[in-house]
């Protein structure tokens, strides 16, 4: 296949595809057209042709995609047609939800280890993954072929972990800390920001309840302290 540069909007786009595919693996359906899969996803089908298209088609007129050969196809563009050896650093309340969820598994993104600094943590086991003193970080990372570190952990101990990781040769971070990284060019970032992901929820609610003035002044003043509590739940990892 060739390469070329593709968007980060067209790749924003990837998962959700992967994701609808699946479902209608589930549901049995071997086929389906870029008009019964807008339908489906709310998108444009033109967008969808436009999309896959960046990576050769794989639609065939008058017949459509091939489910399986789609998902399939897609997995291997998103990289996760393979195992990713995955620590998490932070074993507070984040840490342990996402060790928790075992659909990651499935993705092919494996939990190997957990960090804390916590000597009340260090020792536990999660789901069969024990949490581990930072200060085997780096010997872990080189004896167990870690390619992703997740940091879930305050912001003001996030670049000196991050540069640790990098020094011991992780060229992938999945950042749920409250800061924009600065890494080198080989390593990529991606950034998970909860209270912004947040903000923008607060930004569309409010926005609609101001064009439809449906709701009273006491669920706004609800909304916003649900706000200011979620705002403030990150925490419980190397504090």
């Amino acid at each position: 296949m060739e390469r070329k540069e593709i968007s980060k909007a067209v790749i924003s786009r990837l998962p959700r595809y992967y994701r609808y595919l699946g479902e209608l693996i589930e549901e049995g359906v071997e086929r389906i057209s870029s008009n019964e899969l807008s339908s489906r996803m709310k998108v444009t089908a033109s967008q969808i042709r436009q999309d896959l298209n960046n990576f050769g088609g794989f639609g065939q007129q008058g017949y459509g995609y091939n489910v399986k050969y789609l998902y399939s196809e897609i997995a291997k563009i998103l990289g996760i047609d393979r195992q990713h050896n995955v620590i998490i650093i932070g074993a507070g309340n984040l840490g342990q939800a996402i060790a928790n969820y075992t659909n990651f598994e499935r993705r092919g993104f494996v939990i190997r280890g957990m960090f804390d600094i916590n000597p009340k943590l260090i020792g536990l086991v999660i789901r069969g993954i024990e949490i581990r003193s930072v200060d085997d970080l780096e010997t872990f990372i080189r004896e167990n072929n870690i390619q992703i570190a997740a940091l879930t952990i305050p912001k003001t101990k996030a670049p000196e972990i991050a540069d640790r990781l990098i020094k011991a040769g992780i060229k992938a971070i999945w950042n749920f800390a409250h800061t924009d990284l600065v890494v080198p060019d080989d390593v990529v970032v991606e950034n998970v920001h909860l209270s912004e992901s947040l903000m923008r929820l607060s930004y569309r609610v409010c926005n609609m309840q101001e064009k439809t003035a449906a709701h009273s002044p006491d669920d706004l003043i609800l909304f916003c302290c649900l706000f200011c509590l979620c705002s403030h739940c990150h925490s419980g990892p190397f504090h």
